[in-house]
C-alpha cells in the first residue's frame, strides 16, 4: 500500500515563492520532495498575491484567530490581505484532502505557513500562521522545519 503524500511549502524545496523572491531550500524536504512523496504549495501564491510581495503580519492573534473573524493579516504598507490568505489557505486544504495527504511540513515564521512561531513586529511569538491553523482544525497533522530531520 502506498503511503499518502506529504505537504510541502514551496520556499522548502528552493522555489522563489517567498516573499521577498528568495529560495531557502531544505534539504531532508527536498529529498521528500525528489522521491516522489511530497506535493509542494505556496498559500500566499495560491490566494492570488504575487512574488515578491510586501511582507504581511497577522494584527491581533494568530492563524485561529484569523479563522475566527478576530484578527487581520496586514502588509507592511497597510494594506489588509485576509482575504488572500484565507483564500490560499482552503486552496491549500482542498488539495490536501484530494491527494489523501495526513502530515505537512511548513515553515516556522510565516503568516501562512508558521507551525510554532510567527512575527509580531520584529519579535517572534509564539502562534501558527493562517493555512497552519486552518490544516490543524481539520485534523492534519502539521510540523515544522525544525521537527524534520
Amino acid at each position: 500500500m502506498k503511503k499518502p503524500p506529504i505537504l510541502v511549502s514551496g520556499c522548502l524545496v528552493g522555489l522563489r515563492c517567498r516573499y521577498d523572491g528568495r529560495k531557502l531550500p531544505h534539504t531532508a524536504v527536498q529529498k521528500i520532495v525528489s522521491q516522489g512523496e511530497g506535493i509542494v504549495v505556496c498559500p500566499e501564491q495560491l490566494g492570488g498575491l504575487p512574488t515578491p510581495r510586501t511582507m504581511s503580519q497577522i494584527v491581533g492573534g494568530d492563524g485561529f484567530d484569523v479563522l475566527s473573524g478576530k484578527a487581520r493579516v496586514v502588509s507592511e504598507d497597510g494594506s489588509d490581505v485576509t482575504e488572500c490568505f484565507l483564500r490560499g489557505a482552503e486552496e491549500v486544504l482542498r488539495l490536501a484532502r484530494l491527494a489523501g495527504v495526513r502530515r505537512v511540513i511548513f515553515k516556522d515564521k510565516s503568516p501562512s505557513c508558521g507551525v510554532r512561531r510567527i512575527y509580531r513586529g520584529k519579535r517572534l511569538v509564539k502562534g501558527c500562521g493562517v493555512t497552519t491553523a486552518l490544516l490543524l482544525r481539520e485534523g492534519f497533522e502539521v510540523e515544522s522545519t525544525e521537527e524534520v530531520g
